[in-house]
């Protein structure tokens, strides 16, 4: 049961949103470090194999004189770039499931709670791992669209890009360079704008998975409805725009613990050299390495939970404003008995 009286549910401001969310972050910090502890260990490990792999199978990478023995084999380094970043895509998309997975799990307890409802850690995570098929459909299905979208937003710094090709061939480098600029500009604006869309559309569903008992498809299509239209009147009352506000919010929380949590890490590999080389890592024993990394990953534990409270806040809020979800669990609630006058 929820240690904490049940708060009223009703639709949020954005400040309050993030007050009851902070709010109900301390007073259940217990089960949710219990929930995220579990899968940021779980990352963890996944990112020291992919690490140590990488150190094994790349070594020019990791080596402190990769400048030279680039001029000497660059087909080899090339080689390695490539195998390199193929292990970091497959880590890349192996986090972002298992984040799925926690922020789904915390959904349930979050959720619950705050409906008033008995919930304990293990349900959330007896519900997550019943819905493993589901989420991992539907994060398939994200990938997929992410992907095409993607290619949309990075269609016009291409074009701009292939616009100055054109120009150098035609021996017009100043115009060439120009375009190259704004066509790097453009791509790189493209590559951020569709890192934040996919954050944005797919925010609300893992709480949807957790609460609501609908098949991959389904519930793809319940976070974009969720998701879509306006709540209130002015620009800030467009969903996207109010869950992009919020989201920033958490995000920046978020980077500000991992940067202090890093501090360990970087400490001890000092002595080895730049902290923010790959060689640096390599070179650094893994006797010392390891017990500072696992600091940050119980620093990652105690906090990231704040943004899975704040989905599931979110999605609860979409609810109660779209649907009238308080209405319903009002007249769905026992009236209260009738007290006697003495």
């Amino acid at each position: 049961m929820s240690p904490t009286p049940v708060p009223e549910l009703r639709p949020l401001a954005m400040g309050e949103m993030i007050d009851r969310a902070a709010t109900f972050w301390r007073a259940h910090l217990k089960p949710l470090f219990v929930m995220s502890f579990g899968f940021s260990l779980v990352n963890y490990i996944a990112m020291k194999a992919t690490v140590l792999s990488g150190q094994r199978l790349t070594p020019m990478l990791y080596s402190s004189d990769a400048q030279a023995q680039a001029q000497k084999d660059p087909m080899g380094l090339m080689g390695e770039a490539g195998l390199s970043m193929g292990l970091w895509m497959v880590l890349l998309a192996f986090l972002f499931w298992s984040y799925w997975m926690a922020t789904l799990a915390a959904s349930r307890y979050v959720v619950s709670a705050q409906l008033g409802e008995p919930v304990s850690p293990t349900d959330g995570l007896r519900r997550a791992f019943s819905r493993v098929g589901s989420v991992t459909r539907a994060y398939l299905l994200s990938i997929a669209w992410a992907g095409l979208m993607t290619v949309l937003l990075l269609a016009p710094g291409a074009i701009v890009g292939g616009m100055a090709a054109a120009a150098a061939v035609m021996g017009s480098n100043t115009l060439a360079i120009v375009l190259a600029v704004v066509g790097a500009l453009l791509a790189g604006l493209g590559l951020i704008a569709a890192m934040l869309w996919y954050f944005l559309r797919f925010l609300l569903l893992p709480p949807v998975m957790a609460m609501e008992d609908l098949g991959a498809w389904d519930s793809f299509k319940r976070s974009g409805e969720l998701l879509s239209g306006r709540i209130e009147p002015g620009f800030l009352g467009r969903v996207v725009v109010r869950a992009m506000v919020l989201y920033t919010v958490m995000s920046l929380i978020l980077i500000s613990v991992q940067l202090v949590s890093s501090i360990p890490s970087w400490l001890v590999m000092a002595p080895y050299g730049n902290p923010f080389e790959a060689g640096t890592m390599a070179r650094t024993p893994q006797f010392v390495l390891v017990p500072a990394e696992l600091v940050q990953v119980v620093a990652q534990s105690c906090f990231t939970p704040i943004y899975f409270v704040f989905c599931s806040l979110f999605y609860l809020d979409m609810r109660v404003r779209r649907e009238a979800l308080d209405l319903e669990r009002r007249m769905d609630s026992p009236p209260a008995a009738p007290t006697l006058a003495v």
